[in-house]
């Protein structure tokens, strides 16, 4: 089956893009309005630092981007690898239920075996009951650990 999206690398011109989207899904994923500025100098950094992370952007023919996804890396001492974690994943309203989220997830999962990666990890906030369903039918387990913060901005 031929997919109506094209997928493709970000780069520094695709910001603004990156950024309006990474807003749209704060708001969708948690509720929550971040600042921009800080998520434009995030974003910022990252594409202009691959190390950092990495950005792919969903197209559609007449519709532009429609679609983004990105991937940072955590070395594993236990395994001698790395995980690559979702960072971010969004497809905007309209494109939703027509399996973007799929494409750019098993997108995802090749380039992550190419690069020798030992698997592919998330989180998801667990009150985004669209995205954990999402997830789950295009392969993702829970995993037996609890994600746990501390907020150094306060300190």
């Amino acid at each position: 089956m031929h997919s109506a999206y094209s997928v493709r690398m970000a780069n520094v011109s695709d910001l603004e893009t990156i950024v309006a989207l990474t807003m749209a899904e704060a708001r969708d994923a948690e509720g929550a309005d971040k600042d921009v500025g800080g998520v434009r100098r995030g974003v910022r950094m990252a594409l202009e630092d691959p190390s950092l992370a990495t950005y792919w952007l969903a197209e559609r023919p007449g519709a532009g981007v429609v679609g983004s996804t990105s991937v940072v890396t955590e070395w594993s001492n236990f395994h001698g690898g790395y995980y690559w974690w979702v960072q971010s994943l969004y497809v905007v309203p309209e494109h939703r239920g027509r399996g973007l989220a799929r494409q750019l997830l098993e997108m995802l999962a090749r380039e992550a075996r190419a690069a020798g990666a030992v698997d592919l990890r998330l989180y998801v906030h667990n009150s985004n009951r669209g995205a954990l369903e999402t997830y789950r039918r295009c392969g993702f387990e829970v995993a037996p650990y609890t994600i746990m913060t501390r907020d150094l901005e306060g300190d």
